[in-house]
């Protein structure tokens, strides 16, 4: 059973992560990985998407250049990062099953509606199956707010495009930093469960105030 704070909304406005809590894009960004990772040479290791999730495009590509010991800029990795994504992106991706009709109730309820997320918007706009531009009101990105999600930085520049304030306004996450830093910031945090193995699913449970397996759960 979701938690009955979801429906009815018991907040004003909705702040939703993409990969992960709306779309189970673990496959895809793995795919890219070990694509990436291979025509170099270099192993795939377990732990790498786990440091990964928090950073944003540039700064995950800083983080490989010093872990792998690349002599790569971090403008050509994004831009390896972004030609492989869009083309799974355009395919591939989708919206979780119930997610679409949760969000459509939302915005009938007149609840302004946010993404907040590391990936990148050309990566994001070049999916086929879902317009996340009739879906959300506002849309922001690691490209405005250059600050990793272990920082509640992205969520308050969303709010604020939202007209929210932080003690209104939730927050759906599948990561850990996400939620911690969301949740100190004043926000209520929904922790969402994900098909990535490598997601912390206890230490997640912990760190929101609300926790959801799937968006089906939720009795409109």
């Amino acid at each position: 059973m979701a938690p009955q704070e979801l429906w009815p909304p018991r907040f004003s406005v909705a702040i939703f992560d993409f990969d992960g809590t709306l779309s189970d894009t673990a496959g895809i960004w793995r795919q890219v990985d070990e694509v990436f990772l291979s025509s170099r040479g270099l192993p795939y290791e377990e732990d790498y998407p786990q440091a990964m999730n928090a950073l944003g495009f540039a700064a995950g590509a800083a983080y490989t250049i010093q872990r792998f010991g690349l002599e790569e800029t971090v403008e050509d990795i994004c831009d390896e990062w972004n030609r492989l994504g869009r083309a799974l992106y355009e395919t591939q991706a989708s919206l979780r099953p119930g997610a679409l009709r949760y969000l459509r109730e939302l915005r009938s309820r007149g609840i302004p509606l946010g993404l907040a997320t590391t990936n990148d918007p050309e990566v994001l706009l070049s999916m086929q199956r879902v317009d996340l531009r009739s879906l959300f009101d506002v849309l922001v990105t690691n490209r405005e707010v250059e600050v990793p999600k272990s920082e509640p930085d992205i969520y308050l520049a969303c709010a604020d495009e939202l007209g929210g304030e932080p003690q209104e306004t939730i927050v759906f996450e599948d990561i850990v930093p996400g939620t911690r830093a969301a949740r100190e910031a004043g926000f209520l945090t929904c922790g969402v469960r994900c098909d990535d193995p490598t997601q912390e699913v206890e230490a997640l449970r912990e760190s929101a105030e609300l926790w959801l397996d799937d968006w089906r759960d939720i009795e409109l």
